[in-house]
């Protein structure tokens, strides 16, 4: 039996806020059918192409206090690795880890707002130049 993944869910205590920050970072948006409002249990954002899993943040009430077991990987479709990282802390992220070589291979580690981990990688077209 196979399934689809729906939605990725991101444990926040602030899930409207922390859906602004995943939103200007990756193009994903709200439901045009369901808003999301500052006011909202939950917060919901969809893949430009509505077919790849949504990120859904619900709150909880304890803070992060330990490191993801599991983490997003992202690799920029538009612009490079490194445009990301910049255009990511410009949003509120910080550099965990920086794993960048100097051959322009390797990734870099940040935690959003909430200090939730994620990496950028490099865009395909950095990948077929090297």
């Amino acid at each position: 039996m196979n399934v689809r993944v729906r939605n990725i869910t991101i444990d926040c205590a602030d899930p409207y806020a922390l859906a602004q920050f995943w939103s200007a970072l990756t193009g994903y948006g709200e439901d045009p059918e369901d808003p999301n409002a500052p006011e909202d249990p939950e917060a919901l954002l969809v893949g430009p192409d509505r077919q790849t899993p949504a990120l859904l943040f619900v709150p909880v009430p304890e803070p992060k206090t330990v490191k993801n077991r599991i983490h997003l990987d992202l690799q920029p479709t538009g612009g490079t690795r490194d445009e990301m990282v910049a255009r990511a802390q410009q949003l509120g992220a910080t550099i965990v880890g920086d794993h960048r070589k100097p051959d322009g291979t390797g990734w870099v580690t940040l935690t959003d707002p909430e200090a939730n981990e994620f990496c950028i990688e490099r865009s395909a077209a950095e990948r077929t130049a090297h």
